[in-house]
């Protein structure tokens, strides 16, 4: 007879029409490849079908325990906690046990977080022969048992026999304790489940363990099947025509009904009854978290919470002084309310702990700054986590933090990225060792590319298929592929010979089920045609797969920290980068449940403000940028002329065409001009607006009366998002809760949902205060705004503080600057090429790459002069540069020959390094091809003995054994060799060479003897220069070529795109218009060179820019090997 549970049996479980039914089995999108439903998909169908709780055991994690949390809380169950575990079984022929867990209190939680991690971690702690030799349970589980609850199912095995079945289920028992281990039958109408099943229940009546109902389902509604199959052929590595007896099961495994379940299971009634008193044992759900953020440790002795509190309030007011000097009464009064609301809240370890992290890296040596919501603090201003002053900013603290916030407050600081920033976060992981910190995760899902690639496999289609299917989406996209077609450029009808219209896609690239049109005709383009009997199948999966999770990634630079080990509170697993690990929760799922995160982040420019300003230091410039003059005359005469190229945050083409327009002449300028142009204000339409009221051409309009105070510094443009959440405060009524509501709803960007309720919510409380119509759709569409792009004045002015800074070293000290950009590639807009050209600008000469003289990195070597280093060479290995500087360290080269004995490069790296000139200053060597000659004929045996006499003298050594046949370079093979070793020229700009030769071809088929004769040559002196742009009257015709150095077409544009095209002069810009781009669109997204012609079109700040009616790619006759910086 099979057992009974213990305890009192409430009298409807006893009922032969059982109503009630608890999943206690089932697995989400978070198993990866095998759940085709998202937790919260099955939370909401469990709640409709009126379950009381749902148990969702993921595959090896509790990946998506969070979002069935929240959603269980939303729709009033309880989503009950556990996971399915793969443990080594030798005895299974490499094959794995599965075995799903239940935890039945927090301990029990605990402890599965333990294994979790172990198994993720340390899998070598677990013997695969346990289960085979009577081991004790601690062999197979070293981590303690108490509290899970362990089930045997018919996929716990590969194969299931009697013998094999009775081991597993000894050891279960020995692990978990016998009360704690259950068998759960289930029935998908197969013969083998059948077999199973009769097999289970004669395992359960022999050992008197309970057994279980459940569907095991990996989605939520029937209609899930057809990518539960999808998934279980990827997961296989096998298609749908080829899966056979894989798929059998999958048409039953959905959320079933009580009633269903019951009928299933009619001759079962005891595994029912004791599948919901099991139920009501699992007491634990993510509410009963015990997570606590770890105390602040002085001196290796734990602080308490007065403790803290006493020696925060000493380092701020010490900070205090340092800041201010003398402590004003504003700013003191500022300090005791921040203190006040920090030690009531708690929160003092946790200043203090991010506190000693930012003296960590200034022990090092390592620019930091803190951002975000952070620079609200006046507290973290004076602890030197940030560097803008709230007090004097009028900053609202309350965007930092606040009594009704349930949540922790947000610190970001940035570190330069590469190895300083990891000194850092490896410091964090040493200090809270073994397991008390982890990187956040972040959740890599299906995106178009992967999405269509993986659906084609599964679907049996040509590989050509997927191929070309990327290749049509990777192309630049409009968001607007059926918009107006009114007022074509005079040349849009003409034929071309580039894409066809039809390939224009979609914003996003998503292609959404209302633009169900678009994909298919990208899919017909791709080569599978709308009657093929897969078609509707692909069109159906791919949209199915998209955003489901793929698997984990680690956040860029998120960190929790915890004082009693954090694998406690989450499982812990490994990161792709060595020595970190990251929890199996993203951020926002730690938010939710209170955990904090200090994100470290890393910044390309600090690293490149930092290699500038140790140059500095080493030249015998001290420079200490908390202490530059905030109001350089010469740095805003930079800024209005728009000069910016390689700085920080205002050297994007929209960033350098508002400079002039903006003409900032002081700091809170340039904190605007940053909050400016960014999509949300973009898309909301208010730079327009601002500008207008600006240079005084619109009257300020506050939108509302009560809304002067907070808009006034912006001219009535609500620019900020702490000037919405005071917006909200004022017209809508929201308290300080509801405001919080407010500003999560807009950095939530996992839904909708949440946007639309509380947008719902303040429309619903201004009209209760009467505000009328149109005042509530300005509000409404400023908030809608920032619900994509919210961006915090705190930010601004923290990248306000960096983007001043990167343009004071710019103005002041140029070399130092340029050496730190140059040492950091790649970052920002423009290549390596582009900068050395605006150096060359600036007067400063750049001297080519030298194994005699060059480093590393780029070396300033006065003032107006910098060494390229050594690093910039392509193809040229770590270890050969490095024996490079180690040689030359002891004794300087004699001549090629010694030089080559000594380092002993390849034979392909030889040959780099004599075609990019870098050999060029060894003794005996007169050019390039006289360095890739002798480096060619110089025999094995004369490189092992040369120079090994030491009484060889100097002029002997350098004297050449035999003359060079070679010609040295022209200076087209010098810029094609440069471009091929380096991606870029010390000689002339690419288009001065190639102007000349222009030049010179079209003197030449001008001359009487050719005149008349077919040429495909072009007049240069009928194409303006970058530099004569600015002289072309509005409206005029222009014909230029350059090289490109940026594409650009934001879904913002309305299709339309925007290039800057580099000469030797400077930088043009250019306007293609929608209907050109579509014309001409392979020639403007594929050639490095563009011939364009337009009309001059000038604008306010009087930029010029040309608007392009057709494109076209100039005769060259060279190749080459340029980057620009294309539709980021």
């Amino acid at each position: 007879m099979i057992p009974v549970l213990p305890g009192l049996l409430h009298a409807s479980l006893l009922s032969p029409s059982l109503n009630l039914f608890t999943e206690l089995h089932a697995r989400s999108s978070f198993s990866f490849l095998r759940g085709a439903s998202h937790p919260q998909d099955l939370i909401q169908r469990a709640a409709e079908l009126n379950y009381n709780s749902i148990a969702i055991l993921d595959h090896m994690g509790v990946y998506g325990s969070v979002q069935a949390h929240l959603a269980a809380r939303r729709n009033g169950i309880r989503a009950l906690v556990g996971a399915t575990v793969e443990l080594p079984g030798r005895h299974l022929g490499g094959s794995y046990l599965e075995i799903p867990l239940l935890v039945d209190s927090t301990k029990g939680y605990q402890n599965l977080c333990h294994l979790l991690t172990e198994i993720h971690c340390c899998s070598g702690v677990f013997s695969p022969d346990a289960l085979s030799n009577n081991s004790e349970p601690s062999v197979f589980f070293p981590s303690h048992t108490e509290g899970i609850i362990a089930l045997l199912t018919p996929e716990s095995l590969p194969s299931l026999d009697r013998k094999t079945l009775l081991r597993v289920a000894l050891m279960l028992g020995r692990t978990f304790g016998k009360q704690n281990v259950y068998i759960t039958l289930t029935r998908h109408h197969n013969r083998s489940t059948d077999r199973i099943n009769r097999l289970l229940i004669d395992l359960a009546q022999s050992l008197k363990i309970p057994l279980l109902a459940s569907n095991a389902p990996l989605f939520s509604h029937r209609r899930c099947r057809l990518l539960a199959d999808c998934f279980t052929c990827l997961r296989h590595h096998t298609t749908l025509d080829d899966a056979g007896t894989l798929l059998a099961s999958n048409s039953e495994r959905y959320l079933k009904s009580p009633d269903q379940m019951s009928a299933l299971f009619g001759d079962q009634q005891q595994a029912l009854i004791n599948t919901e008193i099991l139920s009501e044992r699992l007491a634990f759900t993510l509410d009963n978290l015990e997570y606590q953020f770890p105390s602040y440790h002085e001196n290796g002795k734990s602080l308490t919470l007065e403790e803290e509190a006493r020696l925060l309030r000493k380092l701020t007011f010490r900070g205090a002084r340092n800041r201010y000097g003398k402590i004003g009464i504003k700013v003191r009064q500022q300090l005791e309310h921040e203190l006040s609301l920090i030690i009531r809240l708690q929160f003092s370890g946790y200043f203090l702990i991010v506190w000693e992290i930012v003296e960590f890296a200034k022990s090092q040596g390592i620019l930091c700054q803190g951002r975000g919501s952070a620079a609200n603090s006046a507290v973290c201003y004076c602890l030197g986590i940030t560097a803008c002053d709230p007090v004097g900013g009028g900053l609202l603290f309350e965007r930092f933090l606040s009594e009704n916030r349930r949540s922790w407050p947000d610190i970001d600081i940035d570190f330069p990225s590469g190895e300083r920033r990891e000194a850092v976060i490896q410091h964090v992981f040493q200090k809270y060792a073994p397991r008390g910190a982890a990187m956040t995760a972040n959740v890599i899902t299906y995106r178009p590319k992967s999405a269509f690639r993986e659906i084609s496999k599964v679907l049996g289609l040509p590989d050509s298929i997927a191929a070309r299917f990327s290749s049509l989406i990777s192309s630049p996209h409009s968001p607007d592929t059926t918009g107006d077609r009114t007022n074509p450029p005079p040349d849009a009808g003409k034929k071309c010979t580039t894409a066809p219209e039809a390939e224009e896609i979609p914003d996003g690239q998503m292609f959404p089920m209302r633009d169900l049109g678009q994909l298919r005709k990208t899919l017909s383009q791709s080569g599978l045609s709308q009657d093929h009997p897969r078609f509707r199948p692909l069109m159906h999966l791919y949209h199915e797969i998209l955003s489901f999770p793929r698997h984990l990634g680690q956040h860029s630079g998120g960190m929790i920290i915890c004082d009693t080990g954090l694998d406690s509170i989450v499982p812990l697993q490994p990161a792709s980068m060595p020595n970190r690990t990251i929890v199996q929760w993203d951020k926002d799922d730690c938010e939710e449940l209170g955990i904090v995160k200090v994100d470290l982040l890393g910044l390309g420019m600090l690293a490149a403000m930092e290699d500038s300003l140790r140059i500095c230091r080493q030249r015998g410039k001290s420079i200490d940028l908390a202490h530059i003059p905030h109001d350089d005359t010469a740095t805003f005469d930079l800024l209005c002329r728009a000069d910016t190229v390689g700085t920080f945050q205002v050297e994007s083409r929209a960033q350098m065409a508002t400079l002039p327009i903006m003409q900032p002449r002081e700091f809170y300028d340039l904190v605007v001009e940053i909050a400016l142009i960014r999509p949300g204000p973009i898309v909301g339409e208010l730079v327009h607006p601002y500008l207008n009221r600006r240079n005084g051409r619109a009257p300020i309009d506050y939108i509302h009366p009560d809304f002067q105070p907070v808009l006034e510094r912006t001219l009535g443009v609500p620019l900020f998002q702490e000037q919405v959440l005071r917006m909200a405060m004022i017209v809508a009524g929201f308290d300080g809760a509801e405001a919080d509501e407010l500003r999560r709803a807009m950095a939530f960007k996992r839904s909708d949902e949440r946007m639309e309720n509380i947008v719902d919510k303040l429309r619903s409380r201004m009209s209760d205060r009467h505000v009328n119509p149109e005042g509530q759709e300005k509000v409404i569409r400023s908030i809608s705004s920032f619900a994509l792009y919210g961006f915090p004045e705190s930010h601004a002015i923290s990248f306000a503080l960096l983007a001043y800074a990167s343009c004071w070293l710019k103005t002041h000290h140029s070399a130092e600057f340029f050496a730190g950009l140059l040492n950091n590639q790649p970052m920002g807009f423009y290549p390596v090429a582009s900068l050395l050209h605006d150096a060359r600008r600036r007067g400063i000469h750049i001297k080519p790459v030298s194994v005699i003289h060059s480093s590393l990195e780029t070396s300033v070597v006065d003032d107006k002069t910098l060494r390229l280093g050594l690093q910039h060479l392509k193809n040229i290995s770590s270890s050969t540069i490095s024996e490079v500087l180690e040689t030359r360290s002891h004794n300087q080269f004699i001549d090629l020959a010694d030089f080559l004995r000594r380092v002993q490069p390849n034979k392909k790296e030889r040959r780099l390094l004599a075609a990019a000139g870098s050999l060029d200053d060894l003794r005996g060597v007169a050019h390039r091809r006289d360095a890739l000659w002798q480096g060619e004929t110089l025999p094995e045996e004369d490189l092992l003995n040369r120079c090994n006499d030491l009484h060889l003298n100097n002029s002997e050594a350098a004297a050449p054994e035999r003359a060079c046949p070679l010609l040295p370079m022209n200076d087209l093979e010098k810029l094609t060799a440069d471009y091929h070793s380096q991606g870029y020229t010390t000689g002339p700009h690419p288009m001065a060479l190639l102007r000349e030769a222009w030049t010179h071809e079209f003197k030449n088929t001008e001359s009487p003897s050719r005149r008349g004769s077919h040429s495909t040559s072009i007049n240069p002196s009928a194409l303006a220069k970058a530099r004569d742009f600015k002289f072309i009257p509005h409206g005029q015709h222009v014909s230029c070529v350059g090289l490109v150095i940026c594409r650009q077409r934001p879904s913002t544009a309305k299709g339309h795109c925007f290039i800057s095209l580099e000469d030797e002069t400077g930088t043009a810009n250019l306007f293609i218009p929608r209907s050109t781009f579509l014309n001409y669109r392979l020639v403007i997204t594929t050639e490095k060179f563009l011939l364009c012609h337009g009309r001059m079109q000038v604008g306010e700040g009087d930029s010029h820019t040309l608007y392009t009616t057709s494109v076209e790619h100039p005769p060259l006759g060279l190749s080459l090997e340029t980057q620009s910086h294309d539709f980021h």
